[in-house]
């Protein structure tokens, strides 16, 4: 019998600098239509989708599957959520926290993208340290704990091949456990992933095995460097 896999999707690009943050860009369209073309053409059909509960999740997964010419009602799990980056930041920052005030500081700085980063990355960290969970909605704990239950209801079940639209810190906590890294570390994990990037997993009765982790073959030649995206 051949062995099962699980590939974890990374969502296509959101709107980073808009007022609704979760809202595929053109570019994140684009890059999803591009995937679920190449795994048309890879001959890959799967017998599950699964689906986060954001609508960058199901925007992406809705454009993936139309490209590919596949119909399935996807599983929505609250698992393969991402962080509340509002909270965490808002924790980390409270004069941040007003309407527009994270866009407004970061458009006086030479590069967005990298300032916002370096906010995140500290928001984490104090997130991931544990010493403040009580301020927070969602403790590190907890979140981890709903990536892991995620993994194991796709692991348990009897689908073949599993597609499951999700962001990158679930694919990044589920990396990390299996790599048997530090927990402190896991979202070292989450920087470098693409938009739309593939990480595959194998899945047995002894659990899930990394085989891949953070491919994007469906962007490589596509003729533009700026299509492969990080935010």
């Amino acid at each position: 019998m051949s062995a099962r896999s699980l590939l974890l999707i990374r969502h296509g690009q959101a709107s980073f600098s808009a007022d609704e943050y979760d809202r595929l860009s053109p570019l994140g369209e684009e890059q999803s239509r591009r995937l679920g073309a190449w795994l048309a053409a890879c001959g890959s059909t799967p017998d599950l989708i699964a689906i986060g509960p954001r609508e960058r999740h199901r925007r992406t997964a809705e454009l993936c599957l139309e490209a590919a010419g596949i119909d399935r009602e996807p599983l929505m799990l609250d698992g393969l959520d991402e962080v509340d980056h509002h909270d965490l930041l808002a924790r980390l920052r409270p004069d941040l926290n007003g309407s527009g005030a994270l866009r407004a500081e970061l458009k006086q700085t030479p590069d967005p993208h990298r300032a916002f980063h370096h906010l995140f990355a500290d928001a984490i960290a104090r997130w991931v340290d544990g010493a403040h969970d009580a301020e927070y909605q969602l403790t590190w704990p907890t979140f981890r704990g709903n990536v892991m239950h995620a993994l194991q209801t796709l692991t348990e079940h009897p689908a073949r091949t599993t597609w499951a639209f999700t962001s990158g810190g679930p694919i990044a906590v589920v990396a990390n456990a299996l790599l048997d890294a530090p927990l402190a570390q896991a979202f070292k994990l989450s920087w470098p992933l693409v938009n739309t990037g593939l990480t595959r997993l194998r899945l047995g009765q002894r659990g899930a095995t990394l085989i891949t982790y953070n491919a994007w073959p469906h962007l490589e030649h596509a003729n533009g460097h700026h299509l492969v995206t990080l935010r």
